[in-house]
């Protein structure tokens, strides 16, 4: 669980990183044609999806890629690393939401005032960009692409688990990575004609971790987890990723903490913690 918390909570840092070098789309589509041949490796051959299952995948993947991880790049371009992470850390908040609304959850009021609290601390944590001391290098346009992705990449996970649940999870993720993938190459392209590219090794190194680590490394080190510890431990990375993720941030780019950034970091979490809580069903009385 540490290890999944540093390789996941350092990730709005090392985009940030290849950002300097490579822009947005090219970035993220040198991220997934690192990953996505990794992430077949390991399908090819054992699980076989029927034909119906693709149009399905394709969305998934359009949702996924083509929309949540595009606008978290652009959204990282136009936020400091430190905000875009504590933005990013809202995810399983909107998870939540979703999984009443498709899967008929029920939210509780704690739930509901934690979805609240995580609302206030992330305008917190935007409107803090002009206050001395806070996180520079972050426009409201930039928070609000983060935010975009962070409730796109949580209904692609709600909408996933309706198809994992047939056909697995390591083929739906390959799939819908490969048919995201597939999606971003012309407007790749597009950018490259039109943008100056200096191939540095940070920015190779930047798409080669995001790639690797994040994208292939972790999601199946998390579908470990998932099968050796319960779900409610699993998620504690959840609390332990914004901590890591701003104190790299703050390590790498001298990211300041103001006032209105810890307010909302504090909002934010805590809100993660309400939200993420599953009310315990009162026992009946065991017979003597």
């Amino acid at each position: 669980m540490l290890l999944l918390a540093l390789m996941w909570g350092v990730s709005i840092p090392i985009t940030k990183l290849g950002l300097l070098s490579l822009p947005p789309l090219t970035l993220t589509a040198l991220r997934f044609a690192i990953a996505v041949p990794l992430m077949f490796a390991f399908v090819l051959g054992r699980q076989r999806l029927p034909l119906r299952a693709l149009p399905r995948l394709a969305a998934l993947g359009l949702l996924g890629i083509g929309i949540g991880q595009v606008a978290q790049t652009f959204g990282v371009a136009g936020t400091s690393a430190s905000v875009g992470t504590i933005i990013s850390a809202t995810i399983p908040i909107f998870v939540v939401m979703f999984a009443a609304a498709r899967l008929r959850q029920p939210v509780s009021g704690l739930q509901m005032l934690g979805l609240a609290a995580a609302f206030a601390g992330i305008a917190l944590v935007a409107s803090g960009r002009g206050e001395a001391g806070t996180p520079s290098q972050t426009s409201l346009g930039g928070a609000a692409l983060v935010l975009l992705s962070a409730v796109t990449i949580a209904f692609y996970y709600v909408w996933s688990v309706e198809l994992t649940e047939r056909y697995g999870m390591a083929p739906v993720a390959a799939w819908s990575t490969f048919f995201g993938f597939v999606a971003l190459i012309p407007w790749a392209a597009w950018e490259i004609r039109q943008v100056p590219i200096e191939a540095t090794a940070a920015g190779i190194g930047s798409a080669a971790y995001l790639g690797v680590v994040v994208t292939v490394a972790g999601l199946f080190l998390w579908i470990h987890l998932l099968r050796t510890v319960p779900a409610r431990i699993a998620a504690g990375i959840q609390y332990l990723q914004p901590v890591v993720g701003v104190a790299t941030a703050s390590a790498m780019f001298g990211d300041a903490l103001g006032l209105f950034f810890v307010l909302g970091v504090v909002l934010v979490l805590g809100g993660l913690a309400l939200t993420v809580t599953t009310p315990r069903r009162r026992e009946a009385p065991a017979a003597p």
